[in-house]
C-alpha cells in the first residue's frame, strides 16, 4: 500500500464507525433515560459482563462507571459460570454486552437473572436474539447492514466495538451528570497519577503553620526581610492586630521601593494592600491558572474571614507535579 492509501484506510474507519454514531446519536430514547434512572436509584452496583471483543470493551464501561460514582465491576462470563454468578445479588443489575446477542458464554447469566429477578439490560445490535428477548431494556447498537465493520470483510469487531464503547460512555456521562459528580469527588478516587496530581487541592500542599511568613502591621522592613529570609518563600504577609491580611510584600516589590532608607520604612509603606488570595479547597490546578494570568508566583491562602492559613508556591505545584 501506498502511504496516501494508508491514509484513505484510517479516514475509511473514521468515517465507518461516524455514520455509526450518529445514527445512535438519532435513535436515543426513554429506553436509555430509563436504563440511567434505574441505575441511578440502585441500591446494589452495575456488574458489566461480555465474551471476547465485548468483554474487553465491559472492563473499560465498569472501570469508567465505578470512577465517577457508579459502583461496578466486571465478571467474566466463563467465570461465572464456575461459581463467580455468586458475586451478583439481588440489589445489583447486570448489563451484558453482545453485538449478536447469541454469545453462549453469557446463557447462564441471563438465567440467573431471570430466577432472581435481576434487572437485565442488553447493549446489542439484535433485539431478536436471546439476549435481546429476555433483556428487561435493550440500549440497540446499529447492526451490520445499517452501519458495515470497518473491516474490510465486515466481520472484525471495529465499528460495533466502537458503538458499544461509545453507548457506555454516555450511560457513564449521564450517571455523572444526574449525581451532580464534582471534581472534588472525581479527584478522591483518582488520587495517583498525573491526574491525581493535577486534581490535588491547595491545602493538601501549601506551607502552613511555623512555615508561614507573616509579621504584623507595626514593624519595620528591616524585621520583615529577616522573617522572609528565614522563611524562603519569596515572600511575607502582613498583618493587622486582629489576625486579618492586609497586604504582602513579594520580591518584586522589594525591587520596586529600592532605596537607601528601605530598612527602615513601616511594612505598610511598601506592601501591596490588595493581595490575590484565595480558599483552600480550591484545586491546586485552578491556583496554577491564577498564577500563570497573573505572572505571580505565590498566594496566600485564606480562610473566611480572610486571615491566612497557608501560602501556595509555584514550587509547591511543581513538586506535587500540578505544574
Amino acid at each position: 500500500m501506498t502511504p496516501q492509501e494508508i491514509k484513505n484506510s484510517a479516514v475509511k474507519t473514521f468515517n465507518c464507525e461516524k455514520v455509526a454514531l450518529e445514527l445512535m446519536s438519532a435513535r436515543i430514547d426513554d429506553v436509555f433515560v430509563n436504563v440511567a434512572e434505574k441505575i441511578l436509584n440502585l441500591s446494589g452496583r452495575v456488574v458489566v459482563t461480555g465474551m471476547g471483543k465485548p468483554g474487553h470493551i465491559g472492563k473499560k464501561i465498569a472501570a469508567s462507571l465505578a470512577s465517577t460514582g457508579t459502583p461496578a465491576f466486571f465478571v467474566h462470563p466463563a467465570e461465572a459460570s464456575h461459581g463467580d454468578l455468586g458475586m451478583i445479588t439481588n440489589n445489583d443489575l447486570v448489563l451484558a454486552l453482545s453485538n449478536s446477542g447469541e454469545s453462549k458464554e453469557l446463557f447462564d447469566i441471563i438465567n440467573y437473572c431471570k430466577r432472581f429477578a435481576i434487572p437485565l439490560v442488553a447493549i446489542t445490535s439484535a433485539p431478536e436474539s436471546t439476549l435481546g428477548k429476555a433483556a428487561d431494556y435493550i440500549l440497540q447498537i446499529p447492526n451490520k447492514q445499517e452501519a458495515p465493520e470497518a473491516c474490510p470483510f465486515n466481520m472484525a469487531p471495529t465499528t460495533s466495538m466502537a458503538t458499544t464503547l461509545a453507548m457506555g460512555d454516555a450511560l457513564t456521562v449521564a450517571l455523572m451528570n444526574m449525581r451532580g459528580f464534582t471534581k472534588e469527588l472525581y479527584h478522591d478516587r483518582h488520587p495517583g497519577g498525573k491526574l491525581g496530581n493535577i486534581l490535588v487541592k491547595v491545602k493538601d500542599i501549601m506551607a502552613k503553620g511555623d512555615a508561614l511568613p507573616v509579621v504584623p502591621d507595626n514593624v519595620d522592613m528591616a524585621s520583615a526581610l529577616i522573617v522572609m529570609s528565614k522563611k524562603m518563600l519569596g515572600c511575607i504577609g502582613v498583618l493587622n492586630d486582629k489576625g486579618n491580611l492586609i497586604g504582602m510584600i513579594t520580591d518584586g516589590d522589594l525591587r520596586r521601593h529600592m532605596s537607601p532608607d528601605l530598612m527602615t520604612k513601616p511594612v505598610v509603606d511598601v506592601m501591596n494592600p490588595k493581595p490575590t488570595t484565595i480558599l483552600e479547597d480550591v484545586l491546586g490546578s485552578e491556583a496554577l491558572n491564577i498564577m500563570n494570568n497573573k505572572k505571580i508566583t505565590n498566594i496566600f491562602v485564606v480562610d473566611s474571614e480572610n486571615k491566612p492559613i497557608g501560602l501556595i508556591h509555584m514550587h509547591h505545584l511543581l513538586q506535587a507535579g500540578v505544574a
